[in-house]
């Protein structure tokens, strides 16, 4: 693969239709498992209100149990919706998780409300809030850094943990707001992929470093789907594509098992709605996979590849984890150059077993 890059995993912890949120997050601590075992270099959870097919509404206490569950894996937030929460609140939050694992834990931010205007009243989020997000940013920093003299108002825990801070976006603004505060960016493509290519070349020619972070490091999201045959795995992206289907019908539902034939399923324009979202999808054999994804590397640069797989079977989820996992390993050679200030390897890590990832930045 083009100059191996770390790679992560993104979880929406998706309720499977039949299952509970209880049986959604047991699977997200077993897939978590195997990840770390695999060299996966983050996990990441993301804030989502009202969705009956996801279970990470509570993302602070999803990120305790899997990195409770875990040893050695990053855990973090793919993101907190910073608009939704006091950044007091989510300093301490995040704080005590430091506190608790030390050295593991990623606190990415977002400005949307993860959910529909009914729940964004129903958690007293003013529709104001998100435009106080870059002020809030650096509340939340300072929060989390050290104690300042005659500070009255601290983060307990929090204060002086310094948990690295992410910018996640699908827009320039989340670009303009990484690049100025000099924060790793993490852009979601893997629903939103339509300003990738402008988002990053506005965070990278307009970035300043800072104390967490020397040049810019762009994480891209993408969907990863992988099999042991092609055929298999295009029957297993009709999960995800039955869901976005629904999104765009406005009926978010539990996730669907796949189906045989998915243009029975969509209308031609739901096709070419969904499709244009799914863009930065990657399903196939490993074969097939490690093609597409070493073209989407070398046109996009990208730092870091952080996967999201909606796959129905638990079973089959983890083994398309692995298949890609093992292209990422097969790929191991060339290390990434460090883009992080704080770049102490951390016992246990991807690197140390070589994983999938070379490059142990934190």
């Amino acid at each position: 693969m083009h100059a191996m890059v770390p790679l992560s995993v993104l979880d929406l912890v998706p309720v499977r239709r039949g299952d509970t949120p209880a049986d959604a997050l047991r699977n997200t601590l077993d897939l978590a498992r195997h990840a770390e075992a695999w060299g996966y270099r983050r996990y990441w959870m993301a804030e989502h209100h009202n969705m009956t097919g996801v279970a990470s509404a509570a993302t602070s206490v999803v990120i305790g149990y899997v990195a409770g569950g875990t040893r050695s894996i990053r855990v973090g937030a793919g993101g907190i919706m910073l608009p939704n929460h006091s950044p007091l609140v989510i300093a301490e939050q995040f704080g005590t998780l430091e506190s608790l694992y030390p050295g593991r834990i990623d606190l990415g931010l977002g400005r949307a409300p993860g959910t529909d205007q009914l729940t964004m009243r129903a958690m007293r989020r003013d529709w104001r809030s998100a435009e106080r997000f870059p002020d809030d940013v650096l509340e939340l920093q300072a929060f989390l850094g050290p104690v300042q003299p005659g500070q009255s108002v601290r983060a307990v825990p929090g204060a002086g943990t310094q948990v690295p801070l992410w910018i996640l976006g699908s827009s320039l603004y989340g670009a303009q707001v990484a690049a100025h505060f000099g924060l790793p960016y993490a852009f979601a493509s893997h629903f939103a992929p339509d300003a990738l290519r402008e988002a990053l070349q506005v965070y990278r020619e307009h970035f300043r470093p800072s104390a967490q972070l020397r040049r810019p490091w762009a994480m891209v999201g993408v969907n990863v789907i992988a099999a042991d045959t092609d055929a298999q795995a295009r029957r297993l992206f009709t999960s995800l594509q039955q869901r976005f289907t629904d999104m765009i019908r406005n009926a978010r539902g539990q996730l669907s098992p796949p189906i045989d034939d998915i243009d029975t399923y969509w209308t031609p324009a739901e096709r070419a709605q969904a499709m244009r979202m799914l863009t930065c999808s990657f399903v196939g054999s490993r074969e097939t996979v490690r093609r597409e994804l070493q073209r989407f590397l070398e046109d996009t640069g990208a730092d870091e590849l952080m996967a999201s797989g909606a796959i129905f079977d638990h079973d089959a989820r983890l083994r398309s984890y692995e298949i890609l996992g093992e292209i990422g390993a097969s790929a191991a050679g060339v290390p990434v150059p460090g883009g992080f200030a704080t770049e102490t390897p951390v016992a246990g890590t991807a690197a140390a077993r070589g994983g999938a990832t070379l490059a142990d930045v934190h």
